[in-house]
């Protein structure tokens, strides 16, 4: 009878802990720009519109920024401040590039570059992006482009224009998956003394 018990418990164990693995493997990281990066986009001002336009955010994708420290920066604000591309009341502010945004929340996410007092969010450096039941967002115009790609741990060189280099959604979810394994190995490990 003890050793169906135990059996019975590992079995339960193990499933809850394939489960969290699969579910942590549904995140997907996303270069903003893809290889142009968070710049001013100087030539295609619907730059961020493109890039978010088709894409579908959930709750713990990460949003990679890449852009040169004190050069740009990464801010969260309210729909008011985004549509005035206000700087004063910014919700977040990171002046340190590469930044990974990991969004946590549904709901609309407004994010801006402050840099000369908000010139930059004029300059088109900014977007929107909806997370959970609605449509992805977008800046001021829409087309299709790009997909998930993880980041290659150093900035891209900004440029203006963007490109759609792709590797599979979920790829930095490899940590994540080491660190579940010894929780599993645990689990394993106590359901043989039961």
């Amino acid at each position: 009878m003890a050793k169906q018990m135990s059996m019975t418990i590992l079995l339960v164990v193990v499933l809850t802990a394939v489960a969290a693995v699969v579910k942590v493997t549904e995140a997907a990281n996303y270069v903003v720009g893809d290889s142009a990066g968070w710049a001013v986009p100087r030539t295609n001002p619907t730059l961020y519109t493109s890039w978010t336009s088709g894409k579908k955010f959930s709750v713990g994708d990460v949003l990679v920024f890449n852009f040169i420290s004190n050069v740009h920066d990464v801010a969260t604000v309210s729909k008011a401040d985004y549509d005035a591309c206000a700087v004063n009341n910014t919700l977040t502010l990171v002046t340190t590039g590469p930044y990974n945004y990991t969004i946590n929340s549904t709901g609309t996410h407004y994010i801006i570059c402050t840099i000369f007092n908000g010139g930059h969010c004029q300059g088109g450096q900014k977007l929107t992006i909806s997370v959970g039941n609605s449509t992805s967002g977008t800046s001021p115009a829409s087309s299709p482009a790009g997909s998930p790609t993880s980041p290659s741990g150093s900035p891209t060189s900004p440029s203006d224009s963007p490109s759609s280099t792709e590797t599979p959604a979920g790829s930095s979810s490899a940590s994540s998956l080491a660190a579940t394994l010894p929780l599993v190995f645990m689990t394993i490990a106590l359901a043989f003394f039961y």
